[in-house]
């Protein structure tokens, strides 16, 4: 039983986040950047940002007896290093490990439970990235961009439900047929508490509203195609001047990804993906984001699990942003990955990201920066 918990009701694979091997499956990842800003952006300097991610996935089919249950919890620390705002100076977010606030915390901690053969409700702490927004290739680099884009990341009073501080949720999804999948989510819109940042904290303010998401996607063995959209049913601050605090801070966002040579999408070969989404201007720092990328999985002969990527990403700043911080319309990056897998256990990856107009500041010159990435475990 535990294989087939390994795949939704739907046929589609789970997240890797939460796979489970048998009825209680444990990994433990260490993850650490050496990143240096070699040039233009604030200031040079050389930072070190490291992550650890401890996880448990339960079966509780197989261990319990419960069918169609699972159960997932997930720590992370983080050092809380900040290299973006200082050295820099990006919008998007050089290190995707980057949170600027050192932490022991609960990342997540949810129960899942299938509904017939098509469907599923997952409800706890629940990181939306996991399962929103999501491409393969995109996963190989550093920028923050790629694994989320900064049209959902920027909203809301703390950012939504995403690393490094999720909030309670209810997401359902449901197969439509073998190849189309709908989800919803309905989440606190304030992750965490804001006062205390550093903390674990399930906090329902009577002002923090939801946040309310959806996507549509057609998955198929080389193909992932999907279209989302996102809304607060709360009252945030706007951009442009006005004293009270207002509802209707939404956006949406569309995807592809394909895998150009080779069987299956993330398998050896050559994949790419290109990602666009729109953030209500009035609320929102950028207003439109536009990415995408191009990865090669098996380099060289006898390195069939090495991957060298490239990929660019744009946001562009809304009026009433860039007005009240003075700023240019865009911010560019262009990045350039290698990860090498050493051993199973082990990937190393030096990764180099050429930043035009960071933070879209007219007075900030074009940056260079320099990582390497050291991923250790599971």
């Amino acid at each position: 039983m535990a294989a087939a918990q390994n795949q939704r009701p739907t046929g589609y694979p789970r997240a890797a986040n939460e796979r489970s091997g048998g009825p209680v499956t444990t990994s433990a990842v260490y993850t650490a950047d050496t990143i240096a800003n070699v040039a233009g952006g604030r200031a040079r300097g050389v930072r070190y940002l490291d992550n650890l991610d401890l996880q448990v996935a339960v079966d509780a089919e197989a261990l319990l007896g419960w069918r169609g249950a699972r159960a997932f919890g997930y720590v992370i620390y983080n050092n809380g290093t900040r290299f973006s705002p200082v050295l820099s100076g990006d919008f998007q977010v050089a290190s995707n490990i980057e949170t600027g606030v050192p932490a022991t915390r609960l990342f997540e901690a949810w129960v899942e439970q299938d509904i017939g053969r098509a469907g599923s409700v997952k409800a706890g702490l629940y990181n939306l990235n996991a399962e929103f927004d999501t491409t393969i290739a995109g996963s190989l680099f550093l920028l923050s961009s790629h694994g989320i884009g900064p049209d959902i990341a920027q909203s809301g009073r703390r950012g939504p439900s995403i690393f490094p501080v999720t909030s309670l949720a209810v997401r359902g999804e449901v197969a439509l047929d073998d190849r189309w999948l709908v989800r919803a989510a309905v989440l606190d819109a304030v992750p965490g508490d804001p006062t205390r940042p550093a903390a674990t904290a399930i906090r329902l303010g009577r002002r923090d509203g939801a946040l309310i998401i959806a996507e549509l996607a057609r998955l198929g063995p080389r193909t992932k195609l999907a279209v989302g959209s996102w809304r607060y049913i709360a009252r945030l601050p706007r951009l442009t001047g006005a004293a009270r605090e207002e509802d209707g801070n939404r956006g949406a966002y569309a995807l592809v990804e394909r895998q150009l040579t080779g069987a299956d999408r993330g398998g050896q070969g050559v994949g790419g993906w290109l990602r666009y989404g729109f953030a209500d201007r009035r609320y929102n720092a950028a207003a439109h984001y536009v990415g995408g990328g191009v990865v090669r999985t098996g380099t060289l002969p006898g390195r069939p699990a090495d991957q060298i990527g490239l990929s660019a990403a744009m946001v562009a700043f809304g009026p009433h942003y860039r007005r009240v911080e003075r700023v240019g319309p865009h911010e560019t990056v262009v990045e350039l990955t290698y990860r090498l897998v050493a051993r199973r256990w082990l990937n190393v990856q030096p990764d180099l990201q050429w930043i035009v107009h960071p933070g879209g500041r007219r007075d900030v010159g074009n940056a260079w920066v320099a990582a390497l990435r050291v991923k250790i475990g599971r």
